[in-house]
This record gives C-alpha cells, sequence and structure tokens, in this order.
C-alpha cells in the first residue's frame, strides 16, 4: 500500500479534478506483477494502468491481488468502472485504503463483493488520505484545498524594514517552492505582494509540469498590463472587486466577487476557484491576503520555511487573522521538519480541536 501511496504522488498537479490514485497487482502467489497510477483527467485511472502494465509483460491476474489507494470506482465517467475491470481480470482479492465519497462513484466496494471478490478497505487510510487531501476537500467541502506556504527569518519576519525580501531564505528552499506549485492547481497572491515583488508565479526547473493557475487578489484592479504574472507562460486569473475598473485590462481573465470586510470574500474566491476545476490552492502571500484566508478558516495545510536569520523589524509572516487572545489561537500539529540547505522547512496542519476562526 505505501507502494501505491507513493505512486499516487506522482501525479500530483496533473489529475485535477480527478484524485490521484496508485495501485499495485499481485499474482496468485503473492509477486507484484504490475503497477500504475491514474496519470491525467480522462485517462486510465490507475488500476487499468496496473493491470496493462501486468498484462504487458505476459503476466496472469487472475487470482491476484489489486492493492490501491482509494476504493475502485463503479460508475462510467470518460473511462469505464474499475470494480468492472478487476472483475473482469479474475482478481480474487481488493485491498484499499480511502473509500470513495462521491455519490456517483461509491458502490466499488460492494459490486466487487457481489462477484466474489475478497474486499478489504481502510488499510493505511490516513496516509493515503494526506496524499489525496485535495480531492477529497473539494468533494467533502466543496472549496479547494489551500496550502499556505510562507518564508520567514526566525523572528517571524517575510521582509525587511525597508521592504526588501529577496532573498531571506536560501535556493534549495525556493526549489522546493516550485515543487509545491507543481503540485497545486492554482498558485494566489494578493496586490501587496504584486506590487511589491512582481513575482512571476509559474513553475521552473520542473519538466512536464501542468502550469497551475496563477491568481491575484486584487480587490481594486491595480495590477499593470505589464505585470510579469500577465505573461503567457500559465494562464491567470485577477480577483477584483465589484466595482473595480478593468478597462486596463483587455483580454485577461477577471473574476469580480463580493466584498467581506476590508477585502474580497474568502469563499467566495474559493467557490470560483472550485467551479472552475481547481482542486488545490498554493496560497504565497503577503500577510493581509495569509490574514484573511486563516481568519476565514481557509488554511488546511501549513509550510514553513525558515531562515537562520533575524531582523528585527519588518512585516510579519501573518498578518491579523481575526484572533485577538492566546485562547484563540489556531493551534497546529506538526507533521514533518526538514533541512533544506541552512534553512527548515515545517509542515503542520491545524488541529482538530483548535479554537481559531472556522469557516462558514
Amino acid at each position: 500500500m505505501r507502494r501505491a501511496i507513493a505512486l499516487a504522488a506522482r501525479a500530483l498537479g496533473s489529475t485535477s479534478p480527478n484524485p490521484v490514485v496508485g495501485c499495485v497487482v499481485l499474482d496468485a502467489g503473492g509477486r507484484v506483477i504490475g503497477e500504475g497510477w491514474h496519470r491525467r483527467a480522462g485517462g486510465p485511472h490507475a488500476e487499468v494502468e496496473a493491470l496493462n502494465a501486468a498484462a504487458d509483460v505476459g503476466h496472469d491476474a487472475r487470482g491476484g491481488t489489486a492493492v490501491v489507494t482509494l476504493e475502485p470506482c463503479n460508475h462510467t465517467g470518460r473511462t469505464g468502472p474499475c470494480a468492472q475491470a478487476l472483475i473482469a481480470a479474475g482478481i480474487r482479492r481488493v485491498v484499499y485504503a480511502v473509500a470513495d465519497p462521491t455519490p456517483a462513484a461509491t458502490g466499488g466496494a460492494a459490486t466487487l463483493a457481489a462477484a466474489g471478490v475478497d474486499v478489504e478497505g481502510g488499510l493505511l487510510a490516513d496516509e493515503a488520505a494526506a496524499g489525496n487531501a485535495a480531492w477529497l476537500t473539494s468533494v467533502l467541502r466543496r472549496r479547494p484545498f489551500v496550502l499556505w506556504k510562507y518564508a520567514a527569518t526566525l523572528d517571524g519576519r517575510s521582509a525587511a524594514a525597508d521592504g526588501t525580501s529577496r532573498w531571506i531564505t536560501s535556493a534549495a528552499s525556493r526549489a522546493d517552492v516550485h515543487r509545491l506549485r507543481a503540485e497545486a492547481d492554482a498558485v494566489v497572491v494578493g496586490s501587496g505582494t504584486l506590487r511589491a515583488d512582481d513575482p512571476h508565479l509559474a513553475v521552473r526547473g520542473i519538466d512536464d509540469v501542468t502550469q497551475p493557475l496563477r491568481v491575484v487578489v486584487d480587490t481594486h484592479a491595480t495590477i499593470k498590463p505589464g505585470a510579469r504574472v500577465l505573461d503567457d507562460a500559465a494562464p491567470t486569473l485577477i480577483a477584483v472587486g465589484p466595482d473595480a475598473d478593468t478597462r486596463h485590462l483587455p483580454g485577461t481573465d477577471i473574476a469580480r466577487l463580493p466584498y467581506d470586510g476590508s477585502g474580497l470574500d474568502v469563499h467566495a474566491l474559493l467557490t470560483e476557484l472550485h467551479g472552475r476545476g481547481i482542486r488545490s490552492v498554493l496560497l504565497e502571500g503577503g500577510p493581509t491576503l495569509a490574514g484573511s484566508f486563516v481568519a476565514a478558516g481557509a488554511v488546511d495545510r501549513v509550510v514553513g520555511y525558515l531562515a537562520p536569520a533575524l531582523l528585527g523589524a519588518g512585516p510579519t509572516a501573518l498578518g491579523d487573522a481575526g484572533i485577538g487572545t492566546i485562547a484563540r489561537a489556531l493551534r497546529l500539529d506538526v507533521t514533518d521538519v526538514a533541512r533544506l540547505g541552512p534553512d527548515l522547512r515545517l509542515t503542520a496542519t491545524p488541529t482538530a480541536s483548535s479554537t481559531a476562526p472556522e469557516e462558514n
């Protein structure tokens, strides 16, 4: 199953709006004879890929076992039902990690069992669900999964007092950010970051990547026509207020969203992105926008790159998040700590018992 989870991860950022799924097929003697993963929406599912891989080298899957990260589907969409493909191949046992919560696709386990296949669910479910968090969030919460990434000094500063921020972290950390971009469907920044850094936001240094949608939250449409984010390296969406003047942006994809307090409504933005097939969002900044997302209860994972440096002054990584007392702090569970060059990368998720603002 861990091998199947690793196979599924190869397609992060490429399968939206579908899940990432990995599958390992063993023969009747327990030997691995085929592996596969769902590579792109509309392409063969992981089970079919694994069965085909086995058949291509002359292996017989009859009487064997399929180990798959997600319950095999039981419906016909752009491809046929995987449950039927497993039955037709003579698979006698199926072990899956996560039950499929979508109404159209559920029932694969029941179909397999009705055909006499031995079915077991729940193996390494937490690990498999973590790898498929974007898709599961989109299905269960009807919005994209949001990963907030930030870079800061050890005293929490995202820039110096004069506004300079290049480069707080090392080249190794910056390369890792491009990995996060490659795994996301959309990269989101605010107008403050746009004015300060003129970011490009496209993925660099990674081959055969689907470029994420670049999203700028620019309430009053202050973006200049020559901004780097408006080039043709990747698609771009500008999210503005309902009364913003966008006449200087002909041909640009514009989303007009309602206000929520001092800025655009975060939930309206996520609803707009979800409607465009976006299942995972990388929130890159800056502190004001990050604070709005935290206040809205719309941050699902945090990745912080901490540089061994001190500034003592300058903007903090997180702006006002509507948390006025320590009792309402958004508490996090640290799930990973890694060394990237001289920096530390911390990955964390909000705890289930956190009392910070929740999503409406």
